[in-house]
């Protein structure tokens, strides 16, 4: 039985005529789902009995439901897991910060990049996430910002779980649906892909027609320090990663976004500054300066405010746009599978 709701338009109208009806059929079960994010057949009440039957006795959609969910007290954050039909779980946040209503966005269970300081990559790698369990994260944070606020999504940022790029087929059909004026309706430059550095996927998605904002983790100054924290550094070392973003398309006025996670006694040196700045100078690019979020399953630590903005203030001395990003959800496990693990390990615990 197909998952209807993994199809894009083109697909949806080829699939409908392969079962006898006309391709405009296909366009009118898009807006249900995507638009009025109806996923009953029943109630897409301009849809003939018949089609309507025929669909519910070939077509199914994508089992997605909310498991939990933690609000932050300090900032109005929230935390979401969600259960998928296969017993796994994925999660998702909505950050808070003024009028900008931001989803962070998952792509896989689990994560193959082994990055050390993040909780995904403990869960280890279970598998990708299909398109319609892509986009069912945003749609239930809008249902519950409609609910609770009266609110929509303003920003899409794909941080998540998982490596977006590594499951780019899927990433590439949501990002179709969240873009498209008679679905999700959002703006390319509302949306963000961040990549750990797979700078040759990221070049064909620069190249593509649903080019979004993209970042890069970068995170060291060094391929020795990034190397260490972040094994994807093997196959694209800092050099290839300054190289690379010279050869993305970018619209005029476009940069790239650097992230920066900063870890005390690790990255945070004046001499990581002054290195950023050296690399960085003439590039379309800005940088984002994170304070780690602490979580008891590493050994990292945050470093002092004050040298972040000593970090900053050689960068920008430097004229490198550099920027500190605020912290939010810090209070919910709000660091990338933190929620899941710890669901995880109160499940192992219970048996």
């Amino acid at each position: 039985m197909n998952n209807i709701d993994n199809l894009n338009l083109d697909e949806l109208k080829s699939y409908v005529e392969s079962i006898g009806e006309k391709s405009f059929r296909g366009t009118q079960l898009y807006k249900w789902m995507y638009s009025k994010y109806v996923f009953d057949f029943d109630k897409m009440t301009n849809l003939s009995k018949n089609f309507r039957e025929k669909l519910k006795k070939n077509c199914k959609f994508t089992y997605f439901k909310t498991k939990d969910y933690q609000i932050s007290k300090k900032d109005g954050s929230v935390k979401f897991l969600f259960e998928l039909e296969d017993g796994n779980h994925v999660e998702s946040v909505f950050l808070k910060d003024g009028e900008r209503y931001t989803g962070c966005i998952s792509t896989q269970i689990g994560c193959k990049m082994g990055c050390k300081f993040c909780n995904t990559a403990k869960i280890g790698f279970y598998r990708n996430l299909q398109t319609s369990e892509i986009i069912k994260q945003v749609i239930k944070i809008n249902e519950y910002l409609t609910e609770n606020e009266s609110k929509r999504l303003t920003n899409i940022v794909f941080m998540g779980m998982g490596e977006p790029l590594d499951n780019y087929d899927n990433l590439i059909k949501s990002l179709e649906i969240l873009l498209d004026d008679d679905a999700l309706n959002f703006s390319r430059r509302k949306i963000t892909v961040s990549t750990c550095g797979l700078m040759d996927k990221l070049i064909s998605l620069s190249k593509s027609p649903v080019s979004v904002n993209m970042a890069i983790s970068l995170n060291a100054s060094t391929d020795e320090v990034r190397s260490q924290i972040m094994p994807i550094n093997n196959k694209f070392p800092i050099n290839s990663i300054v190289k690379n973003i010279k050869s993305l398309t970018l619209s005029k006025g476009r940069r790239v976004t650097l992230e920066y996670v900063m870890f005390k006694n690790v990255n945070d040196t004046t001499n990581d500054a002054k290195r950023l700045a050296k690399m960085l100078k003439g590039l379309p690019v800005k940088l984002n300066l994170i304070t780690y979020n602490t979580t008891d399953d590493t050994k990292f630590l945050p470093p002092h405010p004050e040298t972040v903005l000593k970090f900053q203030n050689i960068l920008v001395d430097s004229h490198i746009s550099c920027f500190i990003r605020k912290s939010l959800g810090d209070d919910i496990e709000g660091a990338c599978g933190q929620l899941y693990a710890n669901y995880l390990k109160r499940r192992r615990k219970n048996g």
